[in-house]
């Protein structure tokens, strides 16, 4: 059975992609900032009859980033999947459209999308080095890409969330950097954009998300479970190859 580590995974896409990879003969680690809510989700999973368990896990607290990998090297002794899913998008409640050069918002923004990844991943990596087949998921957006911020005739071209966009772009950077300096490894990488997801991330527009949870699953799961051949450093989404 591999080990699954999932952050962000009490709820949303971060849960349904914990029951996902657990129908796929995966021991998941549903990780928590709230411990409390991560326990019972993983509870929760647990009696769905899969093989979960939790784990406190602040991706913006490097003690406990520490503490948490030193647990799952106790427990388990390696690492076969990491999905770096934890993200926030405060813009979508607390700026005003078209502040673009607000420094305390891109702060924030970076401290759990961009620098939460590189710190868990870092922290991991020993882990996903011993095992057979590493994979490392950064869930991403097309919000990022900035191939469709320049293009006009994308939908996503009059979109103005630019923090979020910035640490989005920057975290599909650390996917390509990464994926280059584990060349020699068995760990690939894969940037995913799960899509427009009726989650919490943005609660005003969550009613008009055609994306379920459980759909924005399928992709990540898939970027998890690469097979051997397939190639690293990639941005996907269920349609395929997102530009960067």
């Amino acid at each position: 059975m591999k080990i699954a580590l999932i952050t962000g995974a009490n709820r949303g896409i971060g849960l349904a992609t914990a029951r996902r990879l657990a129908k796929d003969d995966h021991h998941v680690i549903v990780g928590s900032r709230d411990a409390v809510a991560g326990h019972e989700a993983a509870q929760r999973l647990v009696g769905e009859g899969h093989s979960a368990s939790s784990l406190a896990l602040d991706v913006t607290d490097p003690a406990r980033i520490r503490s948490a990998a030193a647990q799952v090297q106790e427990e388990f002794g390696r690492l076969d999947v990491l999905v770096n899913n934890a993200g926030i998008l405060p813009e979508a409640t607390e700026t005003e459209p078209g502040s673009v050069v607000d420094v305390a918002m891109y702060e924030k923004t970076f401290a759990t999308n961009v620098f939460g990844p590189v710190a868990v991943t870092s922290a991991f990596l020993p882990l996903l080095r011993e095992s057979a087949a590493g994979r490392i998921v950064n869930v991403s957006s097309t919000m990022g890409s900035l191939t469709d911020q320049t293009d006009p005739e994308s939908p996503y071209y009059p979109t103005l969330v630019p923090a979020y966009q910035a640490s989005k772009a920057a975290l599909n950077n650390v996917t390509i950097s990464l994926a280059k300096a584990l060349t020699q490894t068995q760990i690939k990488v894969t940037s995913v954009c799960p899509g427009w997801v009726a989650t919490d991330l943005a609660p005003g527009n969550r009613d008009a998300a055609p994306t379920t949870p459980e759909a924005a699953a399928e992709v990540i799961a898939a970027a998890a479970t690469l097979p051997d051949d397939a190639e690293s450093g990639r941005f996907v989404d269920a349609g395929g190859t997102v530009p960067w």
